[in-house]
């Protein structure tokens, strides 16, 4: 049976799961989402969220309150009569009396296997630490911290090779055919609830920019992890003659030396243990490109230190 919801999100990341619902014939009655940021060239131009953008252009109806902590929020959300609200990756605190406005409840949409990674970060959170796997989740939401009952889950497997991006989009897409099951499933009555385990309950703090230095001397997988977890944004970056360098992509690779030292002049450098060959990087001030169009312009020979 269509459900009639109300969709909160903001980023890239939440885009397919509100396209899915309305090719399924949900009817998305209001759209929340923050508001518009000043960007373009100048930083002058108000640019509305990926979820806007994708709501103005399926004729929904968009909503950038600043709080919903207020009367006015609480009657203006109740006002559109929904049965459910569905919230991936938001950004704002939904306050009790929001929760419990729908009469089949409030659903988020999380990126990680809670409650491992509960909080702002999980998708970068997972890499960094080395976990095997990520995967989606649909919980029905209270007013903890991704502390909500569990209905459906999806796991998928982590690889060296992937980035944070990587990751994202996988997931995004992967959580978008989740949550149509749910609400399918909702929607004939038969959403099965569980609660979550308090046991591995792990935090995915924001991340600080301060983090972003990579550290050489940990072992080989460590710092590519740690590349990866950040890779797009904000990127680790290390300094190689006095000028940053953000690396975005690497691999495991063989050999010794002091750590940050280049061991040849392919970009395989040194960590505490063995070693990661660079494969994609960026300079200040200069756009993405792979390691062979770095080295044509940046030659980095053998001897050489990342620091």
């Amino acid at each position: 049976m269509p459900l009639r919801l109300i969709f909160m999100g903001t980023p890239d990341f939440s885009v397919p799961t509100l396209l899915e619902l309305v090719a399924h014939g949900h009817e998305i009655v209001a759209v929340y989402t923050r508001a518009p940021k000043p960007g373009g060239r100048r930083g002058l131009q108000l640019q509305p969220t990926p979820v806007e953008e994708a709501a103005r252009k399926l004729g929904i109806p968009v909503l950038t309150p600043k709080t919903l902590k207020t009367q006015e929020a609480l009657d203006e959300f109740s006002a559109f009569g929904a049965d459910a609200a569905i919230v991936v990756a938001y950004g704002m605190i939904l306050p009790q009396a929001i929760l419990d406005a729908p009469e089949l409840g409030c659903y988020n949409l999380h990126a990680s296997l809670l409650p491992r990674w509960r909080g702002a970060a999980p998708i970068n959170r997972a890499i960094m630490a080395g976990d095997a796997e990520s995967g989606v989740m649909v919980m029905k939401m209270d007013v903890g911290l991704d502390t909500g009952d569990v209905a459906m889950a999806e796991r998928l497997p982590i690889s060296d090779t992937m980035t944070a991006l990587d990751l994202h989009d996988r997931l995004s897409r992967l959580g978008a055919d989740l949550m149509v099951r749910a609400m399918a499933a909702l929607g004939r009555g038969g959403l099965q609830l569980r609660k979550q385990s308090e046991d591995g309950v792990t935090y995915a703090a924001k991340i600080d920019k301060a983090e972003a230095r990579i550290d050489w001397s940990k072992p080989a997988r460590a710092v590519l992890r740690h590349i990866h977890g950040l890779s797009p944004f904000p990127g680790a970056w290390a300094e190689l003659e006095n000028a940053r360098v953000k690396i975005l992509r690497c691999e495991l690779a063989e050999g010794s030396g002091a750590p940050g030292e280049a061991l040849d002049d392919q970009l395989t450098i040194a960590c505490g243990e063995d070693a990661i060959r660079i494969l994609e990087l960026q300079r200040e001030g200069k756009g993405r490109m792979q390691a062979a169009d770095f080295l044509r312009g940046v030659p980095v020979k053998a001897g050489a230190t990342f620091t």
